[in-house]
């Protein structure tokens, strides 16, 4: 059996499972919300939205991913935090400033909430995440990048004894508790729906999933024979508050809002929870078992970050060629050709421009070499 403590920077782990889960998953969101906009039937509708609800789990397993893997990898390490944001430049920020830059240029249609008109508004649309339907998650993301060393100290401060660690589990899950509370009664049709919206994307949102991806890790043994022991409780729960999710949804009425399926709800918590553990418990029994997905899993989820920013920019040129038209016919099958083809591009694109940015580089060192 694999002990975790000895996995290499090389080897897969929970946080690579939930991140490419994750980046799979968040690619039909926003497919399912261009369905909407033709008008489907009552019972398409209502396919859309309880499917909507069942990948709703994407943003809280990409950041207890992010969380899980990083604390692996850099808490014991003598890494700097300079050394550790330089290497996020270039991982996470580089990426971004190029896919914002594009959907903001090249696709300006897809800007949520308001539309630039100037330089100033164009520079707000490029770090408030309203760019592009997805880009919200990435600035809630990046947030936790920047963050890394608050989780550096709490993993420091809770690994020293088992009750630490409860203790800042409980109190991590009375300030997301408190944060849902707040949310749903000031924001989510609340008085403050349209000039608090931006709260949506505010790190404290999901701080419970960065915590607890932290903790997942720094008390892994106890962490991974819950997982192997307690996995039939995680089904029930997770069916539990799907039913519960979707009956929040629909009863709202028709025609389906998506918007009505925030993540800043109780019954969302726990969906997220369930699925996230689930997938951490699918994870636990291949690594253990030296299952040949480890690898094919581990070497996507190191592209599944930058297949994430494409993922909007393909699904728009399919919609726009031929899935508007195809899914107006045939809703099922216009959903999943465009859906299994922003998949195949997105990684493809991301595989792709590592490849070549590599080779240019290559090059480019070769051309100095020779001429020195």
């Amino acid at each position: 059996m694999t002990n975790q403590n000895d996995l290499s920077n090389e080897s897969a782990d929970i946080g690579d499972y939930l991140k490419l889960i994750a980046c799979t998953a968040v690619m039909l969101q926003t497919i399912l919300s261009l369905c909407l906009q033709t008008n489907p039937t009552i019972k398409t509708q209502m396919r859309i939205g309880i499917t909507y609800n069942l990948v709703k789990f994407t943003a809280p397993a990409f950041i207890f991913g992010i969380l899980y893997t990083t604390t692996r990898t850099t808490i014991n390490s003598d890494i700097t935090y300079a050394h550790y944001l330089r290497k996020q430049w270039h991982a996470s920020f580089v990426p971004t400033i190029w896919w914002t830059s594009i959907y903001l240029l090249v696709m300006p249609w897809l800007q949520q909430v308001s539309h630039y008109h100037h330089l100033a508004e164009f520079c707000w649309q490029f770090i408030n995440g309203n760019a592009a339907p997805h880009l919200w998650y990435n600035t809630m993301m990046l947030q936790f990048i920047v963050l890394m060393p608050v989780f550096w100290e709490i993993g420091h401060f809770s690994v020293k004894s088992p009750r630490r660690g409860i203790t800042m589990a409980a109190l991590t899950t009375v300030i997301a508790v408190s944060w849902l509370l707040f949310y749903d009664r000031q924001v989510f049709h609340g008085p403050h729906m349209h000039d608090w919206y931006l709260l949506d994307r505010f790190f404290l949102s999901f701080i419970i999933f960065g915590v607890f991806g932290t903790l997942a890790w720094q008390f892994r043994r106890w962490f991974n024979y819950w997982l192997k022991r307690w996995w039939p409780l995680l089904i029930l729960a997770l069916l539990i508050s799907f039913y519960w999710t979707n009956q929040e949804l629909f009863a709202f009425q028709f025609p389906v809002k998506l918007t009505n399926a925030p993540y800043y709800k109780p019954s969302m918590l726990i969906y997220d929870l369930s699925a996230i553990l689930l997938i951490a418990a699918i994870a636990r029994y291949q690594i253990d078992r030296h299952h040949y997905m480890t690898n094919l899993v581990h070497l996507f989820a190191n592209f599944a970050y930058k297949a994430f920013l494409s993922n909007v920019f393909w699904d728009q040129l399919l919609w726009l060629s031929f899935g508007k038209s195809l899914t107006i016919q045939h809703p099922s099958l216009g959903i999943l050709a465009v859906y299994v083809g922003t998949w195949c591009l997105s990684f493809a694109s991301a595989f792709t421009i590592h490849w070549g940015w590599h080779r240019l580089q290559v090059a480019i060192i070769s051309i100095f070499k020779s001429v020195s």
